[in-house]
């Protein structure tokens, strides 16, 4: 029986006993996992139902594939780049393509309530007291102790009365007019 899987991004056709390189899938080497998008199932020419297959893979080994160089010119502009790539992958082995049931993702089950459940809540909230407002706290009264903190933190030191500014000098008379008065 084959099958046609999607596993990251890309559409593989496997059989039981491929072994198939797909993009990095979480889990160990030795683990078992169950690829769940399975797009087609078949065997020769005939087609299964699809939603009805389950493929199931052990994990071969996590790697790295081959090293892919990329570079990049612009000629005549002295331009010149050079990067490699490894992309990781995970390396599988398909196990089994079958035709059991998927299993639906488990989903947790609430716990049924029934009447008596309910009416024991309802008579605890009646019993329960209404909580009280927290009682406000007496304002407290300040101490010696209180006085004792910085002066800075206090009050801002009071500044030093700004000095009177010095007159201004008048400019000396010029010599010229001396001169003039005496010839």
């Amino acid at each position: 029986m084959f099958a046609i899987v999607r596993t990251g991004g890309k559409q593989y056709r496997v059989a039981a006993g491929d072994k198939i390189a797909v993009e990095k899938l979480a889990g160990e080497a030795g683990e078992t996992i169950t690829l769940d998008d399975v797009l087609l199932a078949g065997e020769g020419d005939s087609i299964a139902d699809a939603s009805k297959v389950t493929v199931s893979a052990e994990i071969i080994a996590q790697a790295k594939s081959e090293k892919v160089v990329i570079f990049k010119k612009r000629r005549r502009h002295n331009y010149r780049r050079k990067a490699g790539h490894r992309q990781s992958m995970t390396l599988l082995r398909i196990t089994d393509v079958g035709t059991g049931a998927k299993k639906a993702p488990a989903k947790k089950a609430a716990a049924p309530k029934t009447k008596t459940a309910t009416a024991d809540t309802q008579s605890e909230a009646k019993a329960a007291p209404a909580k009280k407002a927290p009682a406000k706290k007496a304002p407290v009264k300040k101490t010696a102790a209180a006085d004792t903190k910085p002066a800075a933190k206090k009050a801002p030191a009071k500044k030093a009365p700004a000095k009177k500014a010095a007159p201004k000098k008048s400019a000396p008379k010029k010599a010229s007019d001396d001169s003039a008065e005496t010839k």
